[in-house]
């Protein structure tokens, strides 16, 4: 990955872990088999302790799965606290870039992880009936992982 231009606004690893646990969503980018590039914005889990990204979608595949079955390698991007300062014509924001490559998970057991680190982000005061949705649904979704080899975060205050 080419060095960050405006290193005035790099941050921090902290930040960076801050804005992945903190993200609502984050746009995942493949490349499709012919070369073109596909960009969908799709729900996530942060992992630290792995240093990864999970995701999750239909069993029954899709462009996002042709991609990354054609080609693993994937960016992945997130931007939280977005103000608009329309008086500068310019934007306060945080945001991270990540590289790395998308695996479709295997296993019940490790698509389960990733299903939960999903539930606890997004439904955390339902907790056993999440666990008992994982269990009805893990059969019928691609849990993916993308393994994180590079990670830059931007900001402007």
């Amino acid at each position: 990955m080419r060095a960050m231009r405006r290193q005035d606004r790099k941050l921090e690893l902290a930040d960076v872990r801050e804005i992945l646990t903190k993200g609502d969503y984050g746009t995942l980018s493949t490349v499709t088999p012919d070369g073109a590039p596909y960009g969908v914005p799709i729900s996530y889990a942060y992992d630290e302790e792995t240093n990864a990204v999970y995701m999750h979608c239909t069993a029954e595949g899709g462009q996002k799965i042709d991609n990354i079955l054609a080609n693993p390698n994937a960016c992945f991007t997130v931007v939280t606290d977005v103000e608009t300062l329309p008086e500068k014509f310019s934007t306060r924001y945080r945001s991270v870039v990540l590289f790395g490559k998308v695996e479709i998970v295997e296993g019940v057991e490790r698509k389960k992880f990733g299903l939960k680190l999903l539930a606890k982000k997004y439904s955390p005061a339902f907790e056993e009936k999440g666990l008992k949705y994982i269990d009805s649904a893990v059969d019928s979704v691609h849990v993916l992982k993308l393994s994180v080899a590079e990670a830059a975060g931007k900001g402007r205050r």
